[in-house]
């Protein structure tokens, strides 16, 4: 359902980019088709590579397209929410959309967003984006992230305006700009590593009504294009997405690998009792396809592929690994994300 007055809403997008010269030209191609966004501000965050020069060729093809540059990063600030802060300071637009570089959008993700705030009177709608994965460790441990944050983030309880659950997703977060002054901005997060699940809070504590969701269809992302990226990026902030303790990570760690290794110790010992090579591959095999079953069905839930399924076991160690490396970094009180290291309490958003 449209709400008749969306024609005259503004909308401002707002990017900010740090070394993504690779992704920033089809991410602002995407956005700059919709009629409903009246700008798109990207904001250079002191890139090294030509992520403003890419910019620049944007600007004289799409006149709605600004560059900003950040500057020096201020103490107590992360580059990401810096970033953003400075596109919102200067965005001019009713609604504040903010995007990451990465993200390819449908032809009307803006209209649906806005629909949706117009028939859940919501001032803060954000879509999970649809994950676009190639090698085998995104397909391993992309899904399985996802599967274990539907248990932590419900859609169902961060919609419902009478549960206190407030969580968002950075890749596509569209709030109405007179909320966003009022509780601060990023300038109340501005330290914070999961900054759009704490806008998000803050949004929903202050009284408004708020709704997240599936971006299948609307909004799609490739996240990370390496290993080391991917560890890096899932490194910096699954230690707090995971309830940010280490016994919350112990139960998340053991719910992993458990279960491969209660299977691998049932069909050793199986194979030291009976001598029978025969019978322990059987119960290594009924093992296995218990955890294919219970996969598959979390899969289907959060609407992935069943295909992955053959992922879910080095899923599930590599998610334990990283959330371990995430957990050790929390300790050691230092994180490093995209060329800068921020001591705990001042560390890098959840995507950027």
């Amino acid at each position: 359902m449209e709400n008749s007055d969306d024609k005259q809403i503004r909308v401002s997008a707002i990017v900010p980019a740090r070394n993504e010269e690779a992704v920033i030209a089809a991410c602002v191609e995407s956005l700059a088709g919709q009629a409903e966004i009246a700008e798109i501000l990207v904001v250079n965050d002191e890139s090294k590579d030509r992520t403003a020069d890419v910019a620049r060729g944007l600007m004289n093809r799409f006149p709605k397209v600004r560059l900003l540059d950040t500057g020096e990063l201020p103490v107590g600030w992360v580059g990401k929410n810096r970033a953003v802060w400075l596109g919102a300071h200067e965005a001019n637009g009713d609604w504040l959309l903010f995007t990451d570089a990465d993200a390819i959008h449908g032809a009307d993700s803006a209209s649906r967003a806005l629909s949706i705030a117009a028939e859940r009177d919501a001032a803060l709608v954000s879509f999970s984006p649809e994950q676009v994965m190639e090698t085998w460790y995104e397909k391993s441990l992309i899904p399985y992230v996802y599967c274990r944050l539907s248990r932590h983030f419900s859609f169902a309880e961060v919609n419902d305006p009478h549960k206190s659950a407030g969580a968002a997703n950075g890749q596509f977060l569209m709030i109405r700009r007179d909320v966003y002054d009022a509780v601060g901005g990023h300038a109340s997060v501005a330290s914070e590593v999961l900054e759009d699940v704490a806008l998000a809070r803050l949004a929903k504590v202050a009284g408004n009504r708020i709704w997240f969701g599936s971006g299948e269809g609307i909004v799609s992302v490739r996240m990370y294009r390496s290993f080391g990226a991917m560890w890096e990026g899932w490194r910096k902030n699954l230690y707090l997405l995971m309830g940010g303790s280490p016994e919350s990570a112990g139960r998340e760690i053991a719910r992993g690998v458990a279960p491969v290794l209660g299977t691998l110790v049932a069909a050793i010992s199986t194979w030291a009792l009976t001598e029978n090579w025969l019978t322990a591959l059987a119960v290594l095999l009924i093992g296995l396809v218990v955890l294919f079953v219970a996969y598959d069905e979390e899969l289907r839930q959060n609407r992935f592929s069943h295909r992955l399924v053959w992922y879910g076991i080095p899923g599930r160690l590599l998610f334990s690994l990283v959330l371990f490396g995430s957990y050790r970094g929390y300790k050691r009180g230092k994180l490093r994300w995209k060329g800068r290291e921020y001591p705990l309490g001042t560390a890098g958003a959840s995507k950027g």
